[in-house]
């Protein structure tokens, strides 16, 4: 019961994080909404931080993994809202939802087995993927380049999944608040720095509330996720993964956002890959 509401609650946290950095990002611009967030989100963790101490675990390979935990989240998050610039949510989240199955990967490059039932469907995540790509848009948004918002939603999946795949390692390890420090604290100093340095840091009245929400919806979805996990990680993960198919019907509602039947097909093989990858794993 723990583990599905604390999915059930990760999924809602991620598509709402989605749905306002879809908004945000158009108004202010990507590098912007993402120095926020985290610049906000690390007020929010430092307390935390402070109270759990440095814990003994924090020496060697940890440090790496953090370091890599802190880069790839920081990036995916970059690659996420330019993708938001240029296409749909709900063509968009699905993909970034295959972070589990690109970590699947990874393990697999490092050396760990894998089943050919998790071979496989990772070939049907591919194949969603290219489907909804080249799948032709019967209601484009304006300015829309549905190839490049699935190349950049792609990157963003690939380092989410480095992001994830490091994290794994230090489940168990490392207090929450450490996991969720990085991220936050590469964001402040590699995004938000240079900006405020240069006068680029932009912040307008509509947008404080959109970068103040995502920045606890991304906080507190991370958190909700490891708790979770720790109970039961198959179902946390398959519950957490639907915060695809939650983006796009919200968007669809909010944004009156369409898409085409092709569009939809390879969504819900996405959705079905991701979701039976993590059953499976």
């Amino acid at each position: 019961m723990i583990s599905i509401v604390f999915g059930l609650g990760t999924a809602l946290c991620f598509a709402a994080s989605s749905l306002i950095a879809s908004r945000a990002a158009n108004l202010i611009g990507s590098f912007p909404v993402v120095a926020w967030t985290m610049l906000i989100g690390l007020f929010l963790t430092l307390p935390f931080v402070f109270m759990s101490g440095v814990p003994d675990s924090a020496t060697g390979a940890n440090l790496g993994w953090l370091l890599a935990t802190g880069i790839g989240n920081v990036s995916g998050l970059v690659f996420a809202t330019f993708a938001y610039r240029v296409g749909k949510v709900g063509l968009i989240t699905p993909i970034l939802a295959t972070e589990g199955a690109l970590a699947a990967v990874i393990a697999a490059l490092l050396g760990e087995s894998i089943a050919p039932i998790v071979g496989f469907l990772l070939v049907l995540i591919v194949a969603g993927i290219v489907l909804a790509a080249i799948a032709p848009d019967p209601e484009p948004l304006e300015h829309e380049r549905p190839v490049v918002a699935v190349l950049l939603a792609t990157g963003g999946a690939v380092v989410f999944g480095i992001s994830l795949y490091s994290a794994a390692h230090l489940s168990g390890d490392m207090p929450i608040s450490w996991v969720l420090l990085p991220a936050r604290l590469v964001g402040t100093v590699a995004i938000a720095l240079p900006l405020a340095i240069t006068r680029r840091l932009t912040l307008t009245r509509a947008t404080l509330p959109m970068v103040v929400a995502m920045a606890f919806a991304e906080v507190i979805g991370f958190t909700m996720f490891a708790i979770g996990a720790q109970y039961e990680v198959a179902i946390t993960s398959v519950l957490a993964s639907q915060f695809a198919p939650i983006s796009a019907v919200l968007a669809f509602v909010l944004f009156k956002e369409r898409l085409g039947r092709l569009q939809i097909t390879g969504v819900v093989i996405l959705v079905l890959g991701v979701t039976a990858l993590s059953i499976a794993s």
